[in-house]
This record gives structure tokens, C-alpha cells and sequence, in this order.
């Protein structure tokens, strides 16, 4: 057998391989010109029905997001129809298609911009910006995202070729895991916040949900390029009846008129050989893996840290209810109200609070962290315990008291203020602030002008809308039955400052200095804020700068005020300025 009558023979097998795989899922020739024709259509720029669907997804997934609503983003997720062209474009690679391909990247990019221009549009007239978890979640894509794409895109190929048999189930299913539109709308969201409020934070969020979309994009792009070469969609059968609907279709020979004006339009009609087809999707895939792996291991870190917390919470509870929570009689003595755990320079700090009937004694305590030290395997000296203690009555004492029925003294005005104390702080558990309004801390206040006054620092990039604030108003007064409370809100922004450099220099400017000493007095009346410092350079000034300058600033305020490192955050920026950023956060915030 000859050299060719040999590699005609490999690529018959070849080809019979894919058609004996494309025959066991129902996929035959008229049903692969069919699915060729049918993608070919869905990458259009005429068609009405398609750019209202748009509209509508897009409007629809920008309110869902901004109400914090998953039912209305899912709705948005199925009405979308992206789906249709990034299939075209995963297709036009399969089969080498030049001129699919121009319709697909064509459509995608003027539907993306109709999406993003609409929600910019949507976020701008709308009253209330807040951000919302829904929006959050969709600001720091990882590594697992892009899983989610890959194999999202290879069952959405597979669900558009088989014919629709009995109930579709595949097509709902894949549009709600793909989640193209939402992205789209952080990204539309983030821009229109940067137009408006807070232009640092809303490029941030808008290139978070940019991010995202691209991952979607190119990851189903890419597995639906290789479902459609495992399919052999692309036979010459299905060529020929192709190129017979095209001569017919006025769009495609628009497309072609239009891509023969160009110079080497005739080289282009074959987008390269296969491995280049390849490279061309891989390659923005291997791109897209640097920031998705940087912020897979903040995941990977934030994870750790949360369970190693878990760890030390459960087992400072379990020895607490065995050891201490009770009388050597059996009788209830305390139980643990709070409890937190802090770690800075390899010194374990343990704080809780227990309401006790009967103080504990400093060998109870130095007990309790000898068993809990023990517990983690640490040093005892490595172990800072901080045990507040409030007083209650035992069963026992008030039994006694009703027997014996002495004439009872009035209260104290101590005994008013912390009776009155505990009431407003379990009062305030119940207080909820819009997503976007994160909770500092409040205080109580009482006068003879002003009865009762509360004020609320809460952490946020803008002023509540003047509805939250009367509905939080409402509720503090309602609770606390007192019509005539006066509430006063402190907003503490959350990008707090941001500090000029002179060039090429790493010392602090002595202008700045103000700035950082109201930053140190902020973090020493509020001891849940955390901040971060981004340091950013010039890039005629290079990398090493940046991180020198955020540095100045975290060893100013260890210093000067005393914050502990653990309190700051020290992160490399990509603004080509001379600056230093400094973003306010909250020790226990989730995003």
C-alpha cells in the first residue's frame, strides 16, 4: 500500500470514528446541516427579536442584581440568547469558517456592548446603588469558573445537536450554570458606579464581572470547538448544503462582500490549519489562568483561615461547657455569649464574654488556657485568654430571694445602665443595613435635649438612600418604643484616601500624614475595621516602589497608633500612578 493510499485510509477511520460517535447521539447528516445552518442564524445582526431579547436579559439580570434577587437573575440567565453566537464562534473554528466566524465575533461584540451600555444606563437613573452579594459574587472569578465554563460549554454543544426529544431539560440547566448575561451587568453595574460615585471601585467591580464574562466565553467557546470536531459536523455534505442556504441568505453575502474588500481576504478563507485553530482559543485561555489563579488562592487562603478559626472556636467551647460551665454541683454558672479568635506574631488571642453567676477565679482562668493550649498543641505562654465576665443571678439565688421575700431595693443606676445596655445590644442584632452599608458599630447616647439619641457608623462607598435610612429610623424607634429617638448615620467611606507620591520616592510626604493620622484614630475607636493598603508606580518607576510605598504607610501606622500588622493589608496595585490607596474593611466581612 502506498505512502497516501495509507493516509487516505487513516483519515477514513478517522473521519468514520467521529460519524460512528456522532450516529450514537442521534446526530445524522441532515441534522448536522441543520445545527451548521441554525448557529449560522443565531450570529445575526438583523434579526429584531434577537437584539430585544438582549434588551430585556439585560435589563432584567441589572435589577435582579441590584434587589439582590437570584430568582429574577435566573430568569435573566434563560432569556439571554448569547448562548447562540459564542456556539457559532466555536463552530466557525471547528470547521475553519471564515466568514462564521466574523459573523460570530460580530454579534458578540455589539451584543456585549448593548448589554453593558443598557445596565450603565439602568444603574445611572436608578436612586439606591448598593451593592448587593449577588453583585459580589460575580466581582472575584477563580480558577473554579472556568471548571464551570469548560464543562458547561461541552454539554451546551452536545444539548443544541441532539434533537429535542420529549421535555428539554439540558438547554434551561446549561443557561442557568453558564450565567453569560449577569457578568455582563456587574461589568455595566461597575461602570456606571465609576460614572457616578466612586470611580476606583466601580473599575474594580466592572473588571471583576468583565473577567468573568471573558472566562464564560472563552471556555465555551473552546469545548464547544471540540464537541464539534468529535462530531464531525463539517462534511462535505453538510458544506455543500450550506453553501446552497448561504447563496440565499442575504447577511452572509454582506459579510462576504464586505471581508473581500480587505487584503489577503482570499489567504483568510481557511482560519490556518487545525493546531493553529487551536492556539488561537488556548492561548487567551492560558492568559485568562494568571488572574484566575491568584484569586483561586485567596479562596484557597481565606478557606484555610476560616476553618483553622472553626477549629479553635469549637475546640475553646467544647473544653469551656465540659470544665466551666458548670457548678461542682451540676448547677448551670455561665455560658459563653461571644467569642472570637486573633492571631499576631504566633500569639494566639482568645476573647469571650460569658454571662456567669459566680466570677471565676485567675487559677479557673490560667486553667482553662493550660487545657485549650494543650488542646492546639501551643505553648501555654502562647496563649492570651480575655475573659469578660457578666454578672447574672443563679436559679439558686432567686429561689432563695422569693422564700424569704425581703423588701426589694431599687435598682441601682449601674444595674439601669448595663439592664439597659444588654437590651439595646440584643435589640440591634435584629437591626438589618442595606447590603451595600456595612455594620461598624452604634452608640446610645441619653440627655436632657435629646433623650435618646443612636448613632450608626456602618462601611460603604456612598450615603444610604434617604428611603433605607427612614425604614431603619422606623425600626430603631419601634423597638425600642420611643417615637422621639434620634438616629444619626456616620459613613465611613471605603475607599478612605488616597496619597500622592513624589516620583521615584518611597517616603511618606509629610502632606499625606494628615490623612493617615485620622485613618489611626478611625482604626483605634473601631477595632472591626481592617485596611488595605494598594500600593501603585509609574511604570518608568517599576514594581519594587509600589510595594515600598505601601509599606511606608503600614510601618506609619504600627508607629505611630499601634496597629497591629494583622490589621493591614498589603496589596500591589495596577494603576499607572504615584499613589497609595487605602480601602477600608471589616475584620469578619464574607466578601
Amino acid at each position: 500500500m502506498s505512502k497516501a493510499e495509507s493516509a487516505e485510509a487513516a483519515l477514513h477511520s478517522r473521519f468514520s470514528l467521529r460519524d460512528r460517535f456522532a450516529s450514537s447521539l442521534g446526530v445524522g447528516p441532515q441534522r448536522k446541516q441543520e445545527i451548521y445552518i441554525d448557529l449560522s442564524k443565531s450570529a445575526t445582526l438583523l434579526d429584531p427579536a434577537y437584539w430585544t431579547q438582549i434588551l430585556f436579559a439585560a435589563g432584567i439580570a441589572t435589577l435582579g442584581l441590584i434587589l439582590n434577587s437570584p430568582a429574577v437573575i435566573i430568569g435573566a440567565m434563560l432569556i439571554s440568547p448569547l448562548m447562540g453566537p459564542i456556539l457559532a464562534a466555536g463552530l466557525s473554528l471547528a470547521a475553519g469558517d471564515i466568514i462564521l466566524g466574523l459573523r460570530a465575533v460580530v454579534s458578540l461584540a455589539l451584543s456585549c456592548l448593548v448589554a453593558v451600555a443598557f445596565a450603565v444606563f439602568l444603574v445611572t437613573l436608578l436612586p439606591f446603588k448598593e451593592m448587593t452579594s449577588e453583585i459580589a459574587a460575580r466581582t472575584q472569578p477563580n480558577t473554579l469558573d472556568l471548571v464551570v465554563a469548560l464543562f458547561s460549554g461541552a454539554i451546551g454543544s452536545i444539548a443544541t445537536c441532539k434533537e429535542v426529544k420529549g421535555i428539554v431539560t439540558s438547554i434551561p440547566g446549561v443557561a442557568i450554570a453558564v450565567a453569560l448575561m449577569p457578568p455582563l451587568c456587574v461589568t455595566g453595574y461597575g461602570v456606571g458606579i465609576a460614572l457616578s460615585i466612586a470611580g476606583t471601585e466601580g473599575m474594580r467591580i466592572a473588571r471583576g464581572g468583565g473577567l468573568l464574562f471573558l472566562t464564560n466565553l472563552v471556555a465555551i467557546t473552546f469545548t464547544a470547538m471540540i464537541v464539534f470536531l468529535a462530531l464531525h459536523i463539517d462534511t462535505r455534505g453538510v458544506r455543500e448544503g450550506v453553501k446552497q442556504w448561504r447563496s440565499k441568505d442575504k447577511e452572509t453575502e454582506w459579510v462576504r462582500s464586505v471581508f473581500g474588500h480587505f487584503p489577503l481576504s482570499e489567504r483568510a478563507r481557511k482560519i490556518g490549519s487545525l493546531p493553529g485553530r487551536f492556539l488561537m482559543i488556548l492561548i487567551p485561555i492560558l492568559i485568562l489562568l494568571i488572574p484566575l489563579n491568584e484569586s483561586f488562592s485567596r479562596l484557597k487562603q481565606e478557606i484555610a483561615h476560616q476553618q483553622w478559626e472553626n477549629n479553635i472556636r469549637q475546640a475553646a467551647t467544647e473544653l469551656w461547657q465540659q470544665n466551666f460551665a458548670r457548678m461542682p454541683t451540676g448547677e448551670p454558672r455561665s455560658y459563653i455569649d461571644q467569642l472570637s479568635v486573633t492571631e499576631q506574631e504566633g500569639k494566639l488571642g482568645l476573647y469571650l464574654r460569658v454571662f456567669t453567676s459566680k466570677p471565676y477565679t485567675n487559677s479557673e482562668k490560667a486553667e482553662y488556657t493550660r487545657l485549650i493550649s494543650a488542646r492546639l498543641a501551643r505553648p501555654a505562654q502562647a496563649v492570651a485568654l480575655q475573659l469578660v465576665e457578666i454578672p447574672t443571678a443563679s436559679a439558686e439565688i432567686a429561689a432563695k430571694a422569693r422564700d424569704e421575700k425581703p423588701v426589694e431595693a431599687p435598682p441601682t443606676i449601674a444595674q439601669l445602665q448595663t439592664s439597659f445596655l444588654k437590651a439595646v445590644e440584643a435589640e440591634f442584632e435584629q437591626v438589618r443595613l442595606p447590603p451595600s452599608a456595612l455594620l461598624i458599630s452604634y452608640r446610645v447616647t441619653t440627655g436632657p435635649a435629646e433623650p435618646m439619641a443612636v448613632e450608626i457608623s456602618y462601611l460603604g462607598d456612598h450615603d444610604m438612600a434617604p428611603d433605607a435610612q427612614s425604614l431603619i429610623i422606623a425600626d430603631i424607634r419601634s423597638r425600642f418604643d420611643f417615637p422621639a429617638a434620634v438616629v444619626r448615620f456616620d459613613r465611613i467611606p471605603t475607599l478612605f484616601a488616597q496619597l500622592n507620591f513624589d516620583r521615584k520616592k518611597s517616603d511618606l510626604p509629610d502632606a499625606e500624614k494628615s490623612s493617615l493620622e485620622r485613618l489611626g484614630n478611625l482604626l483605634i475607636n473601631h477595632p472591626k475595621l481592617k485596611v488595605e493598603i494598594i500600593g501603585n508606580a509609574e511604570k518608568a518607576e517599576g514594581g519594587a516602589i509600589a510595594d515600598e510605598r505601601a509599606k511606608a504607610v503600614q510601618e506609619f501606622l504600627a508607629s505611630s497608633f499601634g496597629i497591629a500588622p494583622d490589621r493591614t493589608t498589603v496589596i500591589m496595585g495596577s494603576d499607572s500612578t504615584r499613589t497609595v490607596a487605602i480601602m477600608l474593611r471589616i475584620a469578619d466581612e464574607s466578601h
